[in-house]
């Protein structure tokens, strides 16, 4: 087996969206929960199962105040740390950043939500499109940004296909060198990797497994309603409680935020050379244990 070595912060990134220096300024508690993705991938998901079992099912719970997303320039760090800091209840905070732009608690608990690229473009062009002019102000207009404005998108979601391919993940960021950075301490025993087709696929027992990672103690009398709030279904018609700001920055308020939860909609767009492109280029970057775990979920070998 391989001897497993705590990661270390080596860099910082700023962008229209990120100021990785937050983290360099948290402190951490031993039970904080950290929820990575690259975007788009189930994060909102994910908190909501998080604030579920840990406010045992209450639907009122304000997910998207409570799990801010850390590493997101806007609010400043300046606003940003001292809410944190001031929460009482277990934390469980958001990360789109690589494994190297953080700072790693050996005490907290990560967990890592994977999505094959191709669903994730899908849903980042529905973000994307139905952002309004507030979305585009705060990114760009608020002081500190580092590096050129994020732009409207093209409206031939294949051509925001071919720049996100093409563009290592143009506009927004690396998405291989994210999934590699978080595959690289799968193994760690406060990681636990989670799939997006997984809590399709079986959302309750995904949720059992979360749990057990957490040390959360489910109260079954409160199973119910735990998993009717995790539900797709009740989470677009409740979108306000988990969406950042109540959706206010996409004019179709939150419920467009929370699109389809869909995956597969590229079939039907991409042609058969453009995803195979993808699939040699996600096992040229990642192997093909990864790649195989992106695209289909599953089980992860150790060691």
């Amino acid at each position: 087996m391989k001897k497993l070595v705590k990661p270390r912060k080596t860099r910082e990134i700023h962008s229209h969206h990120f100021d990785s220096t937050i983290w360099n300024d948290l402190e951490f508690r031993d039970d904080d929960i950290i929820i990575s993705t690259y975007a788009k991938s189930g994060t909102t998901w994910m908190q909501q199962i998080i604030a579920q079992l840990l406010f045992d099912g209450d639907p009122d719970v304000p997910v998207a105040d409570m799990s801010p997303w850390m590493d997101l320039r806007v609010p400043p760090k300046e606003i940003k740390l001292p809410f944190v800091e001031a929460q009482d209840h277990r934390r469980f905070l958001k990360t789109h950043l690589p494994v190297d732009a953080l700072q790693f608690s050996e005490e907290a608990k990560y967990l890592y939500i994977g999505r094959d690229g191709r669903d994730v473009v899908w849903s980042l062009y529905n973000h994307h499109v139905n952002a309004n002019q507030a979305w585009y102000d705060a990114l760009n207009e608020t002081p500190g940004r580092v590096g050129p404005p994020i732009e409207r998108p093209p409206e031939d979601i294949r051509q925001y296909w071919l720049d996100w391919f093409q563009g290592d993940g143009y506009p927004f960021w690396s998405f291989w060198e994210n999934v590699r950075s978080w595959w690289e301490i799968r193994d760690l025993p406060n990681v636990l990797f989670v799939h997006f087709s997984d809590l399709k696929r079986d959302m309750p027992g995904q949720i059992r497994r979360i749990a057990s990672f957490l040390d959360i103690p489910i109260d079954d009398s409160k199973w119910p309603a735990i998993l009717e709030h995790c539900s797709f279904e009740w989470m677009k018609k409740n979108g306000e409680k988990s969406t950042p700001l109540g959706g206010a920055f996409w004019d179709a308020g939150a419920e467009v935020f929370i699109n389809k939860g869909v995956n597969g909609r590229w079939a039907d767009i991409l042609t058969v050379i453009e995803s195979s492109e993808y699939e040699q280029k996600a096992k040229a970057e990642l192997g093909s244990e990864c790649s195989n775990w992106l695209a289909n979920g599953g089980a992860l070998s150790i060691g």
